[in-house]
């Protein structure tokens, strides 16, 4: 493939994962106004965030299985035109329910495009450009995870949610005119390969029943539904290992690179998506800042990771990559430490120090470690590792705001969140950073384990 063709795979798959993410993290600070608008609880209001990573979650596997059957650049175009149209009808809202609906559709067209597009950019670049490639594309999803809350802010402040969605719609169209128009090659790695559906139905019903249950262990609902999950998601491993064309081959785990840098993302992943609901309510409710402001502060960690993502990813094709990992995670680490201090005292200098901890940790450890996954396979298994990368990534990011619902569950109860509740709030909020924290050094342990494994299946 010709540099420009590449150039060419790399635009759009890094403008896709901007904008996809733009959209998602923008909604996250409009939460206080949905709330408001909806009448919706504090257990609620972090489903408008939680639904649409469990969607992801959901359908991240089958899709890395039908995109590889089918093509990338379908499988994007399929995400795509989901996702536009699900953006839509999201503006039209009348009720939670039908704006939760809209999260859940969602879900599922990123769910294509995140499995697609870094599967794209890892076919179309050699295994010496890789981790520079990657570096790129994962700092489209930094300067979109930066930039969100800002824009999100301002919008919101001034207009109201649902522009969020008019402003990045027109976006998502040009995105995906340049898909068809300008991406000219199809990528399709198992062509004469059945799909699995008996894996793909029983991966998708284990991993619901699972994070599902977990998001109400506080209840004897979600531990009978947790439990039953875990089994389903065994019998979905011991299918698996028995089919010859698995949606999943889990036999990769059996690669000790593979596995530990994977775990090491969920962890990760586990460990810090909360802090940004966290800090927003902390700024929005306990310091009372609009979301405009909060926005500008919750700007900080994701600058930070936008600087880092693309110098950690060119230092991973020459240093072991899952040492820089391990080093990204041990910041991570100290910035949650510091978190779990939060309070009606705390200066926002020291939360502003913590969120700086937080942005270096996660630029440091992602691209690193996403290389180290994407270059354990042969690449005729490219689309499958992009999925299992999209999906630690998506569980994690579910069950870290599950985790935080759990808390607020045992601590607050389902109660709309005012003022005679902060102090719950803030309670509930250090248990979670104190909780995380143990994660981010479980992430740390898991990156270090894989250093000197060999490639093996």
């Amino acid at each position: 493939m010709s540099l420009k063709s590449e150039n060419i795979v790399l635009v759009v798959a890094t403008l896709t994962s901007f904008f996809t993410v733009f959209l998602s993290s923008a909604v996250m600070v409009a939460v206080p106004s949905l709330a408001q608008e909806f009448g919706m609880s504090n257990i609620v209001q972090n489903w408008v965030t939680m639904l649409f990573f469990l969607a992801v979650a959901i359908f991240t596997i089958p899709a890395g299985q039908l995109s590889a059957k089918y093509g990338l650049k379908k499988a994007m175009v399929l995400g795509s035109i989901v996702y536009i149209l699900s953006s839509i009808i999201a503006i039209f809202s009348i009720n939670s329910e039908m704006f939760l609906l809209c999260r859940l559709v969602q879900g599922i067209g990123v769910s294509f495009l995140n499995v697609a597009s870094m599967a794209m950019v890892v076919s179309a670049f050699e295994p010496q450009n890789r981790g520079k490639a990657i570096g790129i594309n994962v700092t489209g999803v930094y300067l979109a995870t930066s930039t969100s809350p800002v824009i999100g802010g301002f919008l919101n402040y001034h207009f109201g949610w649902k522009s969020i969605f008019l402003t990045s719609v027109p976006f998502l169209i040009l995105i995906l005119v340049l898909l068809i128009a300008k991406v000219n090659k199809e990528w399709i790695t198992m062509g004469d390969v059945p799909i699995d559906w008996k894996g793909c139905i029983v991966y998708s019903l284990g991993i619901l029943l699972f994070i599902y249950g977990f998001t109400r262990l506080s209840e004897l609902t979600g531990v009978i539904l947790t439990i039953v999950g875990i089994i389903v998601l065994s019998i979905f491993v011991m299918l698996e290992l028995r089919e010859k064309y698995p949606v999943f081959d889990v036999k990769f785990f059996k690669n000790p690179k593979f596995s530990s840098a994977n775990f090491a993302a969920l962890s990760a992943y586990l460990a810090t998506f909360a802090v940004t609901t966290i800090v927003n309510y902390h700024l929005q409710y306990i310091r009372g800042y609009d979301s405009q402001m909060a926005g500008l502060i919750l700007l900080v960690a994701p600058l930070i990771q936008v600087i880092m993502a693309p110098i950690s990813g060119r230092l991973s094709d020459r240093i072991n990559p899952q040492k820089l990992a391990g080093l990204g995670m041990f910041f991570g680490a100290i910035s949650l430490a510091m978190l779990a201090m939060l309070d009606n005292d705390t200066s926002l200098v020291f939360l502003i120090a913590a969120m700086i901890f937080h942005g270096l940790g996660f630029g440091i450890f992602s691209s690193p470690n996403t290389n180290a996954i994407m270059s354990s396979v042969p690449p005729k298994d490219t689309s499958i590792a992009s999925a299992s990368v999209a999906t630690m990534r998506v569980i994690g990011q579910t069950m870290s705001m599950g985790m935080l619902t759990l808390v607020f569950a045992f601590v607050m109860g389902d109660v709309p969140i005012v003022s005679q509740y902060f102090p719950l709030l803030i309670k509930s909020s250090q248990i979670t950073c104190f909780i995380c924290m143990v994660l981010c050094i479980a992430s740390v342990f898991a990156s270090l384990v894989g250093i000197r494994s060999k490639n093996r299946i």
